[in-house]
């Protein structure tokens, strides 16, 4: 099969078993279907200036449909350019084909329902980002098995420990960057192959990295989480862990994807620490631990693999 075929086929399994985790949810907690399909259907409709024809039930009924054979359409289209982007040579992991693909997905679908005022997620409870979240990872890691399936009897697939290593060593940096972005600026800096610069860029790591612990302590710096903080820890993740792949040539768009996903975990989570610890310590005690966790966590990322 050609790459375009290939993604209908890794597009329309995903959307399966997409539909099919939905469908248990609805099953196991006893809610109702969701109408946001339906209520799409009709803002696009009134946004096209077309009227869906009927009354009544069969108005609701062709609404209903035009909503499934809108997440089909979607379902697969996406699984067309996951095929298309690993033709072009992007051959993502397990780990972050089941992010990127997954993620893309939710965004693709989330992005334009909250744009028209359908949806706001972020009145969402976290048994509804849950509820959204698991499907979309499913169908990740469907459409990524699928398409993998094809590079393995086109013979490119990588070795499974060396996807493994770099899997791990994403999420390390991610996570580290998500406590200190420094730390992935320093990955970034100090993960090319030693030259006559190599001196510089070590002095520019320890500068970004000590600089960043100093002001970290400082009560009148701006919250990780806000917009611009937020961005930049998940560049620096992704940045970090792009260059270590290129260090150890491995897959740098997975590494990419894994690296910002663990930046997005380490902020959050080190945002919740600062939090929780801070109502039994004081809060210099509490960034003093964040700091060697990840400072201890980017020493592990930067290691060279072990030669074969």
């Amino acid at each position: 099969m050609n790459a375009f075929t290939t993604g209908l086929a890794a597009g329309a399994a995903g959307t399966t078993m997409l539909n099919t985790v939905t469908y248990l949810d609805m099953a196991i907690r006893g809610r109702p279907a969701s109408t946001v399909p339906d209520k799409t259907v009709e803002s696009v409709a009134t946004a096209l200036g077309v009227a869906i024809p009927g009354r009544g039930d069969a108005l609701a009924a062709r609404r209903s449909a035009f909503g499934a054979l809108g997440g089909i359409a979607v379902g697969t289209a996406i699984g067309v350019a996951a095929s298309l982007v690993r033709r072009a040579g992007a051959h993502l992991t397990p780990t972050a084909g089941t992010l990127g693909v997954g993620l893309a997905a939710m965004a693709v679908t989330g992005i334009p329902i909250t744009v028209r005022g359908i949806s706001d997620p972020r009145a969402w409870t976290t048994q509804d980002w849950i509820g959204d979240l698991v499907p979309h990872l499913v169908y990740g890691a469907t459409v990524t098995a699928v398409l993998r399936q094809r590079d393995a009897a086109a013979e490119h697939r990588s070795t499974p420990s060396a996807e493994r290593s770099g899997t791990v060593r994403s999420v390390v940096i991610g996570v580290a960057s998500g406590l200190r972005s420094s730390t992935g600026i320093a990955a970034v800096l100090l993960s090319r192959t030693p030259a006559t610069a190599h001196r510089t860029r070590l002095i520019g790591a320890v500068a970004a990295v000590g600089g960043e612990l100093v002001a970290d302590k400082n009560p009148n710096v701006p919250s990780r989480l806000s917009p611009p903080a937020l961005g930049g820890r998940l560049a620096a993740g992704g940045a970090g862990a792009a260059a270590l792949a290129r260090r150890d040539r491995t897959d740098t768009a997975s590494a990419l994807i894994v690296g910002v996903v663990g930046a997005l975990a380490g902020s959050y989570g080190g945002a919740w620490w600062r939090q929780w610890a801070g109502r039994r310590v004081p809060d210099w005690q509490a960034a003093l631990a964040e700091d060697a966790i990840a400072l201890a966590m980017s020493a592990v990322a930067l290691r060279s693999p072990a030669a074969p």
